[in-house]
């Protein structure tokens, strides 16, 4: 089974503007080297809303709220060096949406080297 084909703005703006020309859907189709209904999918959405670019799509929604993601990045932020599978035990949330959260928040874990950590001893 194959996915749904995709146009680029440009080809739908040229779909739409041979359509408007009077060229037919299945000679539209062609073209483009699209199926027919892809062709039929993009006119009927024209029509109805004057668009030809696809609605923004919610995806999944996050487990955690806005809160709890500020209160992982400051974590972050507290400890540089620990790791997020440390912080994700202290902060009791699972490992891998701590690790996203804090990845998001471009928060990475620091390991001084053995001649960073020579040079503070000094």
């Amino acid at each position: 089974m194959v996915g749904r084909q995709k146009l680029s703005l440009l080809d739908r703006g040229r779909a739409i503007g041979w359509f408007q020309d009077g060229v037919g859907v299945r000679e539209i189709a062609r073209r483009l080297l699209v199926s027919p209904s892809v062709i039929t999918r993009l006119r009927q959405r024209f029509q109805a809303t004057g668009l030809v670019q696809d609605w923004p799509r919610p995806g999944r929604r996050k487990k955690t709220t806005a809160r709890k993601d500020r209160f992982i990045t400051r974590q972050a932020q507290t400890v540089r060096t620990s790791t997020s599978y440390q912080k994700a035990i202290t902060g009791c949330y699972q490992h891998q949406r701590q690790r996203n959260r804090v990845h998001a928040a471009q928060y990475h874990a620091r390991r001084p080297s053995k001649r960073h950590k020579r040079a503070r001893r000094v």
